[in-house]
């Protein structure tokens, strides 16, 4: 039987309680749901070095790994020779021998790298010698798939820039669950949208929102907002940022999991007003796909990454990150955001969906688009 390597140099998060977390598993179902219609077995090697290296040799004394179309890989944002508890692999030559023994048979080999925060030192938290260390820890990671892996996989084409690896890149649909939306229509007036996120970090853009509604309710209230963000977060604002919430009838709340999924539902559109960057020009944010996969209609900045995917289907309105011109997009989005809705309807989950991530993995690594 034909069979697919799905490779994990770490441990499975039990609680996905965020995207970088979730990724995994929500890939491994969709390759479970792509195999089952093939016919083809996916085999999952994932967990600690050890138990990596023990399932790895089960398998080659049972054949398991004697006829293998493709190996997908992931990364983290740790190397993945430190992923074991504490960062000290038990056994740290594993990913070698694996690499080793897919190189030695032609198997072509994916992986996906999901961030490079470590390259710009406003992001990268370690100072001094440790940063030196990790940074070369880094580079010879980059150069360890350079050397065993066919293609590299991305969340954006505008990340590959800042990926040092002499191969192949290739973006990825970002990954989006199809649900069963019961919308609940609101009967007022107004817009109502939403901003699920950190408040905490300028960059992140809710003061930049707040600017926005400000001048697009001036005349009378047109749009209605509301904030889900983490409790401790909204604590330690300072008064006069809760004041200023207050004054311009924002409602916070602090939800998660299924009752976010029923609030998405009363919601007409979507915030994501982060300031352009060139880290935030090629990441594509968590919350984007969790909108549209709530046919939410998005107002997001101009940030290269989240800006093709919202503009090539009709997805929202992109606008710059500056107050006056959000305000545009605000009143642009309460005339027409059924018609993105129905964009989002229509193809959305075709072309982002978690099978269509895999289906387009496939497609790559059987070389049917090299």
């Amino acid at each position: 039987m034909k069979s697919v390597l799905l490779y994990y140099p770490f441990q499975i998060a039990e609680n996905a309680n965020s995207g970088s977390k979730l990724r995994p598993k929500e890939i491994y179902n969709a390759f479970l749901e792509w195999g089952s219609q093939r016919g083809i077995e996916i085999l999952l090697l994932s967990g600690s070095s050890e138990d990596r290296e023990n399932q790895f040799e089960r398998w080659k004394k049972q054949g398991k790994l004697d006829d293998l179309l493709f190996c997908y890989m992931e990364n983290q944002t740790i190397p993945l020779w430190l992923t074991d508890a504490n960062h000290i692999p038990k056994k740290p030559f594993v990913d070698l021998k694996v690499m080793k023994f897919l190189k030695q048979r032609n198997i072509p080999v994916g992986v996906f790298y999901r961030d490079v925060y470590w390259k710009f030192d406003e992001l990268y938290p370690l100072k001094g010698v440790k940063k030196h260390v990790m940074k070369t820890i880094y580079r010879l990671e980059e150069k360890f798939y350079e050397k065993y892996c066919h293609v590299i996989f991305l969340p954006s084409d505008a990340m590959g820039n800042f990926v040092e690896i002499n191969r192949k890149k290739v973006a990825l649909p970002p990954g989006g669950r199809k649900r069963e939306i019961v919308r609940n229509n609101s009967s007022g007036q107004t817009g109502k949208g939403i901003y699920v996120g950190g408040i905490n970090n300028e960059d992140y853009g809710l003061f930049l929102l707040l600017d926005a509604l400000e001048i697009v309710n001036k005349e009378g209230q047109v749009c209605d907002l509301t904030v889900v963000c983490r409790q401790d977060e909204y604590e330690k604002l300072p008064d006069n940022k809760k004041e200023r919430l207050k004054n311009l009838k924002v409602t916070v709340k602090h939800l998660s999991g299924e009752a976010l999924n029923q609030l998405y539902q009363e919601m007409d559109f979507a915030f994501i007003p982060r300031f352009k960057s060139t880290y935030n020009d090629f990441s594509v944010p968590v919350k984007l796909v969790e909108y549209l996969s709530n046919e939410l209609p998005v107002i997001a900045t101009n940030c290269s990454a989240q800006e093709e995917i919202i503009n090539r289907d009709g997805y929202g309105v992109i606008c710059k990150d500056d107050p006056n011109s959000m305000a545009e997009a605000i009143a642009t989005m309460i005339n027409n955001a059924e018609l993105y809705r129905e964009n989002i309807k229509k193809t959305f989950i075709e072309k982002h969906s978690w099978v269509a991530r895999v289906e387009r993995v496939a497609s790559v690594l059987l070389k049917e688009e090299i």
